[in-house]
């Protein structure tokens, strides 16, 4: 399945920044909703500002427009505000991206851990992302400092315990 762009991705002022401040925060919406239903699509968990500039979303070929670093930058902080970005250096110069907040991820795994009677079982991470048994899950081969963060959003509503195992982590669902 191709990615659908949205209609102002052909739209050239779309690709500058607007002065008016109610047409500069409905243009950072379309590009927040933008960015992150791309990165959702391909399945993008880490973002470089500079590389982006060069990335189909924030450079259309077919209309030769580019978002500048600058804007990419306005963006990406936006996006942090709204907690679905976090920055990996203080050069603001790679990020995190989380097209779905940990607590959203949380909540499709404790709801696939109820659907398969499996409360108060033990899982590692890798069972829990990549075993056979949540192939066709949406959270299917998720990263796994994403998979740490959605967990750790259940257990502080009392849901999951991570616990160490010899191997590594894994997590006891109640």
């Amino acid at each position: 399945m191709s990615f659908e762009w949205p209609w102002q991705y052909n739209f050239p002022p779309f690709f500058t920044l607007q002065p008016n401040v109610d047409t500069r925060q409905k243009q950072l919406a379309a590009w927040c909703s933008l960015a992150l239903a791309y990165c959702r699509h391909h399945k993008l968990y880490t973002l470089d500002v500079m590389e982006s500039q060069e990335s189909p979303v924030f450079n259309n070929k077919k209309i030769e427009r580019k978002l500048s670093t600058e804007a990419i930058q306005v963006v990406f902080e936006e996006l942090r505000k709204k907690g679905n970005l976090d920055w990996l250096d203080k050069n603001k110069s790679r990020c995190l991206v989380m097209w779905r907040r940990p607590e959203e991820w949380g909540k499709l795994i404790y709801q696939w851990v109820s659907k398969v009677g499996m409360i108060n079982s033990v899982f590692t991470l890798y069972e829990l992302s990549n075993s056979d048994d949540t192939e066709g899950e949406e959270f299917h081969g998720l990263e796994e400092w994403m998979l740490l963060r959605s967990l750790q959003a259940l257990q502080t509503d009392g849901k999951a315990e991570i616990i160490s195992m010899d191997d590594g982590k894994g997590v006891k669902f109640f």
